[in-house]
């Protein structure tokens, strides 16, 4: 009798110890929270489940300033080595549920080192990923997360380390926020330079392109001899966001009411950074050292490789399409990986955008620069496995080394 009710006292144990861990489990769970008040934070729950981990969300942009594509959030009370299961669902958003899902997000627990998930698993207007976290806390978002702040601190590094590079405000964005820019080359005002002008981010939705534009700014103010040598022949300027307010409120950027940074490039631009640009290049083209644009953009959600547009042939006046062949080939050698380009070029015009081709950036400054200047867009993809800080950046320093290596053709032995 006595080893029949010490086998139930024993059951009984293991019940209530099932009972608490549970409980406890659950009032771990029960801690789960999200949020995104601070900069570039975007997200709306739908639902938590807080005992099996799963948070269901759609990205909290408001349609009239971009598409909403863009989400970055933190989460808070997490079970270190819980698995979490973050469940983006587009019903009822008006643009392709694609936009919004890359094959694999971000996350980092401390804001700095950012990695990829595991990849997602697709059903319909739904992307599923699953991620083990081993901390209590830790922000996901769509790609890596470049903000006005990393902006700032991106120009103001570049000025201290490099005696050739000046930080500075292109302007104050409508709502007021200062726009930074770097200024890269020979301080002599009649030094022989030849001009360029390369921007990021006029949708601001596509942080990809601000992480190449700091692979490239970084690499320009280093000591590579390659880069010490195109500072000596070349004014370069860098304007890492240029849709600063959007970038801040977390807002998609893209198609925003009336018509976003890259649709406004008119004679009566109503953003200040574009205005702006348009005075300094023009600037730079009436003093007759203006050479080379490129505007920093990421691509479709099916676009795995980087790819260049231009202007169509017939805008090209002269030796300015040959010029723009010169490039593309120079591309080809010097942006060798991880992130690869493989020659892939395109021409816009009216069948690009019928309603507003001629307003964006690289058509507005190839009617305003020389035959001596090219123009042209950059995408690069943000849906592989390379599409990654480390990735982003590595592409930028080898778009460096190819517009050095562009620069050194046209100044000849």
């Amino acid at each position: 009798m006595a080893i029949r009710g010490s086998q139930k006292m024993g059951k009984r144990i293991i019940v209530v110890w099932a009972v608490l861990a549970s409980l406890c489990a659950s009032a771990m769970a029960a801690e789960l929270s999200v949020s995104s008040n601070f900069e570039g934070g975007s997200v709306k729950v739908l639902a938590i489940d807080h005992e099996n981990g799963v948070i269901r969300f759609q990205p909290g942009g408001d349609p009239r300033r971009g598409w909403p594509c863009w989400w970055y959030f933190h989460v808070a009370g997490i079970t270190p080595g819980r698995i979490l299961t973050l469940e983006l669902d587009m019903t009822g958003i008006s643009i392709h549920p694609q936009w919004a899902m890359p094959q694999r997000a971000s996350f980092s627990t401390d804001k700095k080192r950012w990695q990829q998930t595991a990849p997602g698993e697709r059903r319909e207007k739904k992307m599923i990923y699953r991620q083990a976290v081993n901390a209590k806390a830790a922000w996901f978002a769509w790609g890596p997360p470049f903000l006005a702040s990393d902006a700032a601190e991106l120009v103001r590094r570049a000025a201290s380390r490099c005696g050739d590079a000046r930080a500075f405000e292109l302007c104050q964005s409508a709502e007021g926020r200062p726009v930074p820019a770097v200024r890269i080359g020979p301080r002599e005002p009649n030094a022989p330079r030849f001009g360029l002008w390369i921007n990021a981010r006029q949708h601001a939705w596509e942080a990809g392109s601000s992480w190449v534009s700091s692979g490239l700014v970084e690499w320009l103010a280093s000591d590579d001899p390659r880069a010490v040598s195109l500072r000596k022949k070349a004014e370069i300027v860098v304007v890492p966001i240029m849709d600063v307010d959007n970038v801040v409120a977390g807002q998609g950027g893209k198609n925003q009411l009336p018509h976003d940074h890259n649709r406004d490039w008119s004679d009566t631009p109503r953003f200040p950074a574009v205005a702006a640009a348009q005075r300094e290049i023009r600037a730079m083209a009436s003093a007759g050292h203006f050479h080379f644009y490129l505007d920093l953009h990421n691509p479709g959600w099916a676009d795995l490789e980087p790819f260049f547009n231009s202007p169509q042939q017939s805008e090209h006046p002269g030796e300015s399409w040959q010029r723009v062949q010169s490039f593309l080939g120079a591309a080809r050698a010097e942006l060798t990986g991880p992130i690869l380009f493989k020659g892939r070029f395109g021409q816009t015009g009216p069948k690009y955008d019928p309603k507003a081709w001629q307003f964006m950036s690289e058509h507005w400054v190839r009617r305003n620069t020389g035959p001596e200047a090219i123009s042209l867009a950059l995408e690069t993809p943000w849906n592989t496995p390379e599409s990654t800080i480390q990735g982003y950046q590595a592409f930028g320093r080898q778009l460096g080394l190819a517009i050095a290596r562009y620069i050194d053709e046209l100044a000849g032995p």
